[in-house]
């Protein structure tokens, strides 16, 4: 019974991901949901600023705090092993649903193109963007990123196993694919308000400031492997023409 628990409550998460990435790409392209980063011409107030910084900065901590393996092992202290990565996904669920839900709009334009052929431009940008986090998500396993590996292996009654180092895809030519998919998705726009350059800046400047504690816990966990890639490898702007170093040469 518990273990089915686990299982219903690790699809639970998943889905309500799924959920809300749908509802993010609206809130951000101000397209079809009813709650957008543009929803009504506000004029610029510090308030406004300081609300919307906050809820950028909870959503970093939680997603920064939460990834740690110190954290980790002082949560499954607490609870089981099996629904850590679940409960991570949950609670970066919520934290995006209370940014969204108390986001305050600052409509002042930084800059508009009425130019179809450049507004045609930027949306495929943003769309490709958007598209590009679950693709990339699905070259390096998205059921094992999301905790829905870990709740159907402990409902087979099987050990959870940490996933070989891979370079599959896109990890070829930019260590952080996931990363320049989620900017490409803030940041290609036809319309860029003072709010929406406020969440797009502060979202890229975490993401920024994540890259290193990401990379130093990766290469604890992989060793020489990783730290060869990341040598070979740039992280978010490729070299194209570049060889990169294939992992098997990275563990030799």
């Amino acid at each position: 019974m518990r273990r089915a628990l686990y299982f219903v409550f690790g699809i639970a998460s998943h889905l309500l991901f799924l959920v809300v990435f749908g509802y993010m790409a609206g809130f951000v392209g101000n397209l079809v949901v009813p709650i957008t980063i543009d929803a009504e011409a506000a004029p610029f107030t510090w308030s406004a600023v300081v609300i919307d910084a906050s809820l950028i900065a909870l959503f970093g901590l939680q997603h920064s705090l939460m990834a740690r393996p110190a954290f980790k092992a002082r949560l499954t202290r607490i609870l089981p092993a099996e629904i850590e990565r679940s409960t991570y996904v949950l609670a970066s669920n919520l934290a995006i649903v209370l940014l969204i839900v108390l986001w305050r709009p600052v409509g002042t334009n930084v800059w508009h193109v009425e130019d179809p052929i450049g507004r045609a431009l930027l949306f495929t940008l943003f769309a490709g963007g958007w598209l590009m986090v679950p693709a990339v998500s699905l070259l390096i396993n998205h059921f094992d990123l999301f905790g829905t590996r870990q709740v159907w292996l402990q409902l087979r009654g099987r050990a959870y196993t940490h996933l070989p180092f891979q370079t599959p895809g896109l990890y070829k030519f930019v260590r952080h694919p996931l990363y320049v998919g989620w900017m490409l998705a803030f940041w290609a726009t036809p319309t860029m308000s003072v709010g929406h350059l406020l969440f797009a800046g502060l979202m890229t400047i975490y993401m920024l400031v994540a890259i290193p504690f990401e990379e130093r816990d990766l290469a604890e966990l992989h060793g020489e492997r990783f730290r060869a890639y990341r040598r070979q490898v740039p992280a978010l702007v490729p070299r194209l023409g570049t060889r990169h170093v294939a992992v098997d040469e990275a563990s030799s």
